[in-house]
């Protein structure tokens, strides 16, 4: 029979007990902190392999350190907690959530796939926030982002941190844009109005300025004509021949002495 050595033993024991134990916490983890979802971003920039939602967080290099991902609403949950106006949200399939503190507050940024989705988002969460106001929370849709800031210190700073938002993507067909018709319609009928509305106002300009210049020029030509007007000392029509001065425009003729 093939002798065991107790050192051996005790290892294999000890390595039991560990291998146990690690099942039992992964299965069972702590109650203290939060658990924090873990999935897998939609889109990773190639440079860094940073998901590219959490470039689009305001000063993001700085906030990346506190920047949570999260693709349904119990994963936000877990990370924000229960807010009333998670129950008006449906993260349906391909959207996409970062959120990040900042001094101001939480900042939550939410992506849907479509504008469609972020629109239906938005009228809903719009209802929510006037049917039940939260002391705190402020909402503004961007582009296909919905973005809250929870927990804000003031009105303001919340305005001015979504204010940093920009929505920056892009759509690119791979053959002919379905729509190239229909934006070449809009940008015709967008260039006439501007056309249109430049030429009446060049012309109501330029008939604005020609009667002001009649004007003046009027205006200075008839007291040009009165200064010279009255300057002159007798007037006659008479062609230098004698003519009765009967109204007093013409020089009196003295007799001469003899």
């Amino acid at each position: 029979m093939r002798r065991i050595e107790r050192g051996s033993v005790w290892s294999w024991a000890l390595t039991i007990a560990v291998s146990t134990a690690l099942i039992l916490v992964s299965e069972n983890p702590p109650a203290t902190g939060q658990i924090q979802p873990v999935i897998r971003p939609q889109e990773i920039s190639e440079s860094d392999g940073i998901p590219v939602l959490i470039k689009h967080l305001p000063d993001w290099e700085n906030a990346r350190g506190t920047a949570r991902l999260a693709s349904t609403i119990p994963d936000l949950k877990l990370i924000l907690g229960d807010r009333s106006v998670f129950s008006e949200i449906e993260m349906i399939a391909g959207s996409e959530a970062v959120t990040a503190e900042y001094s101001t507050g939480r900042l939550l940024l939410i992506e849907f796939p479509t504008p469609q989705a972020s629109s239906a988002a938005d009228a809903a969460i719009l209802q929510n926030l006037a049917q039940t106001p939260s002391p705190g929370t402020f909402y503004r849709r961007i582009g296909n982002y919905n973005a809250f800031v929870f927990d804000a210190t003031s009105e303001h700073a919340a305005e001015e941190l979504l204010d940093q938002i920009k929505y920056e993507k892009t759509v690119q067909w791979l053959g002919e844009d379905p729509y190239h018709q229909r934006k070449l319609e809009r940008y015709l009928v967008g260039t006439s109005v501007e056309v249109l509305i430049s030429t009446i106002i060049f012309i109501l300009l330029g008939l604005g300025g020609s009667i002001a210049i009649g004007v003046i020029a009027g205006f200075a030509f008839f007291r040009i004509r009165d200064q010279r007007r009255t300057q002159r000392i007798a007037f006659s029509d008479a062609g230098g021949l004698t003519r009765l001065n009967l109204d007093g425009l013409s020089e009196q003729i003295e007799p001469k002495a003899r």
